[in-house]
């Protein structure tokens, strides 16, 4: 009895594909497809460009915070400075009524008349008590008498000729001025000197 063989199936798959079938996961990956050239520069290119307009509109922000920071500051500085002008302004006429009681009560007075006397201590304590006021705050007392006329800080109300003081010298304060820190409270009332009429002589030499 003759045994009979199987012919070999030649449509029988290489092991190759067999393992792919049973692998479908990994049959499908398909093969990474490189990136085109330059590409990932131009992203470093622009992220940096990016970054550097952030940086500079950081810097900008910065700047512009501490400009508001400092300018606010001086505000309030000056708030502070100024902030009794309008009382001050007030109070200047009370100072200078109390230096002319002041000056009103001659030493001769004083030491002749008790009352005077007491009374006129009483004046000129209370004036420096208030100049020393006035000076804790920043306001001065002006006083030009024999200084260069000044229209920063003083205020004309007459001219007088004079021979003995050049021209544009305060002869006579008026009124006293005041100043608060660096600005004007209020204007010296002054007398200033100008030359007299047909003061220049004429040469008749020639």
């Amino acid at each position: 009895m003759t045994s009979s063989q199987e012919p070999a199936n030649e449509n029988i798959a290489p092991a190759s594909a067999v393992a792919a079938e049973r692998s479908p996961e990994t049959a499908s990956i398909a093969p990474i497809a490189a990136s085109p050239e330059g590409t990932l520069q131009d992203e470093i290119n622009r992220l940096s460009e990016e970054l550097t307009k952030m940086r500079d509109q950081w810097v900008r922000a910065v700047a512009e915070t501490e400009n508001i920071r400092k300018r606010a500051q001086r505000e309030q500085d000056e708030t502070s400075r100024y902030a009794v002008t309008g009382f001050a302004r007030d109070m200047v006429s009370v100072l200078e009524n109390l230096k002319r009681a002041s000056e009103s009560i001659p030493t001769g007075a004083r030491n002749g008349n008790e009352l005077l006397k007491t009374l006129g201590e009483g004046v000129d304590m209370t004036l420096q008590e208030l100049i020393t006021i006035f000076l804790k705050y920043g306001i001065n007392r002006i006083d030009p008498q024999g200084n260069k006329f000044d229209h920063n800080l003083h205020q004309a109300v007459v001219q007088i000729e004079r021979d003995d003081v050049p021209p544009g010298t305060v002869v006579q304060v008026v009124q006293a001025g005041y100043v608060i820190h660096d600005r004007l409270l209020q204007p010296a009332m002054v007398a200033v000197s100008k030359a007299p009429e047909g003061s220049k002589k004429i040469d008749t030499t020639a």
